[in-house]
C-alpha cells in the first residue's frame, strides 16, 4: 500500500478545517497509509524585510527537511509549480507508484512559503492555483484532491 505523508507548517486551529481533514483522512485509509506531520511555524511580525522573511522560511525549512526521508518522493506545493487537472494529478500519482515510489511526501509551507532549500529537495513543485490560499486550508484541499486521485485511478465514481 502506498504511503502518503503531508508535512505542513503550523497547527490547524479552525474546527471546520479539522473536521474536513479528519473526514478525508478517514476516507483515504482505504487507499493509502496517511501520515500528517506538523512542524511549528516561526512567529514573525507583519512587516518583515525580505532578509527577515528568508530567515523565517529557512528556520521552517530546516524543520521540514528534518522530517523528510531520503527515500521519499517529495512534492512541494508552490505557486510557481506545475498546474495539473485532477485527472493528470491522478495519472501522476499512479505513475509514481508504478515506478516504485511507494512513499510520496507533500510539503505545505507556512504563510511566507517554502525555503529555497526545501524547494531544491523537492522532486516536483505543484501549484493548485495562481491564487493564494491559507496554508491551513491547503491541507484540506490537498487531502480532497488526493482522495479524488484514488477514486479516479480505481474507476470509482466521484463528483466532477
Amino acid at each position: 500500500m502506498i504511503k502518503i505523508s503531508i508535512i505542513s507548517v503550523g497547527k490547524i486551529k479552525e474546527k471546520y478545517l479539522k473536521l474536513g481533514i479528519e473526514e478525508f483522512s478517514k476516507r483515504l485509509s482505504k487507499y493509502c497509509k496517511l501520515d500528517i506531520i506538523e512542524v511549528n511555524d516561526e512567529k514573525a511580525p507583519e512587516n518583515l524585510s525580505s532578509k527577515e522573511m528568508n530567515i523565517v522560511k529557512d528556520k521552517e525549512g530546516k524543520s521540514i527537511l528534518s522530517k523528510i526521508k531520503q527515500t521519499q518522493y517529495v512534492v512541494a506545493l508552490a505557486i510557481d509549480g506545475d498546474k495539473l487537472s485532477s485527472e493528470k494529478f491522478a495519472k501522476k500519482l499512479d505513475k509514481l507508484s508504478l515506478e516504485g515510489n511507494s512513499h510520496i511526501c507533500f510539503v505545505i509551507g507556512g504563510s511566507l512559503g517554502l525555503s529555497d532549500e526545501v524547494l531544491s529537495r523537492a522532486d516536483m513543485k505543484m501549484s493548485f492555483s495562481d491564487m493564494t490560499f491559507p496554508h491551513q486550508m491547503m491541507r484540506l484541499i490537498l487531502l480532497e484532491q488526493i482522495y479524488r486521485c484514488f477514486r479516479i485511478n480505481n474507476h470509482e465514481p466521484y463528483h466532477k
